[in-house]
């Protein structure tokens, strides 16, 4: 039997730290994880703040095509009630080390690089929160390593178990014509209110349309058994993930529903829901689109209140 062909080593690309500096409601300095395996050679950023002695951390995980940033408004929320926060940005995205080229954005890479963070860090009595590509991950997490998590606080996203909605296959398709996509203008559209120094904070990750390569990957990787067939990457780990949800969750759970997105909105979520077990009625808010932290302080206080972490 011949080996295995080895995996070509990635070209990593690292934005310019003087992009970051004096974003609007981000005052939090960047640590630095080097994960292994297919993520060797690159670095992920993360903050961590509030007490490293916490009884209970927030484990902050964001999507496509943000990063960090995206959890400005539930962050001091969640400090204020005593809680450790870490949210780390997934490769390719925010201040972590970007793949160079679309090819390199694997599930294995992704999914591997938080399992590493997580057991790097030591994080245990975790409250999980999630939205979009950060569900789509860190959704397949817990099974692997269930004495860490307590607690699930829910966004908009989904599990990658095949199918996929005509909302999402229609992004999907927008996606692939914006090589270049504009990261601001597309949270803007969502969230008028935005103003324009925050709009450019969500753009200060990508100098140019060459450090986008995961804002081109992602999309594609969802697994979707029509484009990819019954071998998709991640759809074994994410239905193993959804047996895990339905029958061995012990934790408790809260959702949060932007009725207003058109891919991962009320239907899809509701799918999410029945997964989830001991899932509770969701908290749906009817003005918030697809970003749901940009509407995140009240979403983390009920959430709290829920978890009866509030002080």
């Amino acid at each position: 039997m011949s080996a295995a062909a080895p995996v070509p080593a990635i070209h990593w690309l690292t934005t310019p730290a003087e992009r970051f500096e004096g974003l609007p409601g981000w005052p939090w300095p960047a640590r630095w994880f080097a994960p292994q395996g297919l993520a060797a050679g690159g670095r992920m950023a993360y903050v961590d703040t509030g007490p490293a002695a916490a009884p209970v951390t927030a484990l902050c995980l964001h999507g496509n095509p943000a990063w960090g940033y995206l959890y400005r408004h539930m962050m001091p929320v969640f400090e204020a009630a005593g809680l450790r926060v870490v949210v780390p940005d997934l490769l390719g995205f925010g201040r972590s080390d970007k793949p160079a080229h679309e090819a390199d954005h694997r599930w294995a890479l992704h999914r591997g690089a938080l399992l590493d963070l997580i057991a790097h860090l030591d994080l245990r009595n975790v409250l999980l929160v999630v939205q979009d590509w950060g569900g789509l991950f860190g959704l397949t997490l817990p099974h692997e390593m269930p004495e860490r998590f307590t607690r699930l606080l829910v966004m908009n996203t989904t599990l990658g178990l095949g199918q996929v909605s005509e909302g999402f296959r229609q992004w999907r398709t927008y996606a692939a014509g914006q090589p270049d996509l504009a990261v601001g203008k597309l949270i803007r559209r969502g969230r008028p209110e935005l103003s324009e120094s925050e709009a450019a904070a969500y753009d200060a990750p990508f100098p140019d349309a060459s450090y986008k390569a995961a804002l081109r990957a992602f999309p594609p990787l969802v697994p979707d058994v029509e484009l990819h067939g019954c071998e998709a990457d991640g759809l074994a780990a994410s239905r193993d993930a959804a047996e895990f949800w339905r029958e061995r969750w012990q934790g408790e759970s809260f959702m949060a529903v932007g009725e207003r997105d058109p891919v991962l909105g009320p239907p899809v979520m509701a799918s999410l829901r029945r997964l989830i077990r001991g899932c509770p009625e969701p908290l749906m808010l009817p003005q918030a689109g697809h970003f749901v932290q940009e509407w995140g302080g009240p979403v983390a206080a009920a959430a709290l209140r829920h978890f009866r972490l509030a002080t």
